[in-house]
This record gives structure tokens, sequence and C-alpha cells, in this order.
């Protein structure tokens, strides 16, 4: 991906507002296309359901963790063959930080996707930012800060 990284105030919003509905979990989703085309679908995180199911494979529950699967997986995967394909995959983190972690690049290089990745800063009482994420070569390197809200 090259270019300067576009998202609306409007999706941000809506991100930010998903990431307190969800506190103290980790909420997910994608955003679809970009400039006054783009759509954000907003996603369950199945990660409790996987640890559940099997915590020895999946350690993390959903207050560390996201899965996004079904449906929306299958959405998320045709839109990189699709015109419209997604720009932006983003997840919170609750209580620590907006930063990419080890566990992100690992996924986000095992599923090899061209997009850019979100991270929101999600506080008990307030969203801290957001920062945007872009591969360069084994990691991922901040490309853009987003101030935070009262939500």
């Amino acid at each position: 991906m090259s270019g300067k990284p576009r998202i609306s105030s409007a999706h941000l919003q809506a991100i930010y507002r998903q990431s307190r509905g969800e506190f103290p979990k980790e909420c997910c989703g994608f955003i679809l296309g970009e400039g006054d085309d783009a759509e954000l679908v907003a996603c369950d995180n199945r990660q409790d359901k996987l640890h559940a199911l099997d915590p020895v494979e999946h350690p993390r529950t959903g207050e560390n963790g996201y899965n996004i699967g079904g449906k929306q997986l299958l959405q998320l995967v045709r839109s990189f063959e699709s015109s419209r394909p997604a720009k932006i995959i983003y997840h919170s983190h609750p209580k620590v930080g907006a930063y990419f972690s080890e566990e992100d690049t690992r996924a986000a290089i095992a599923a090899g996707y061209a997009c850019d990745y979100l991270v929101v800063d999600a506080q008990e009482r307030h969203i801290g930012g957001a920062k945007l994420f872009r591969r360069d070569g084994e990691r991922y390197v901040e490309i853009a800060a987003f101030d935070g809200a009262d939500i």
C-alpha cells in the first residue's frame, strides 16, 4: 500500500464508540474501500468462543485478543479480490494503549492481507487515541496517529 492513509472522522468515531461499547473486551472490524465509498464493517470478536472450546490452542480471551470469523471473515477475504478491498483492519487494546504487539505482528504477517491496521487505545472512561500501522518488511510501523475522545 502507498499514499496517505485516510479514515473519515465518522468512521473513527464509530470505531471509538464500538471500542467503548465492547470494553473491557477487544473490538474488531474493517473498512472496505476508501473515500466517500468507504464502508465500516464492525465484527464480532470470536476470541472468547475459541478460548472456551480449546484454551490450550487459544490461550487469549476477548480481553487480550480478537478473532474475526464466519461470514465476516469471508467478506474480508473476498474483498481483496473485489473493486472495494479492505483498506484497514482495526481492533482495540483495552487498558494497555495503542501499539502493534508481537502477537499483532505475527498474526498480520501470517494473514498476509494488503491493508493497514488501526489499533485503538480503549480506557475505562475514554478513548486515549488510535494509531495506524503499515507493514515494512517483517514489522509494522506507525504511519499515523489520531486524537482520542471522551466517549
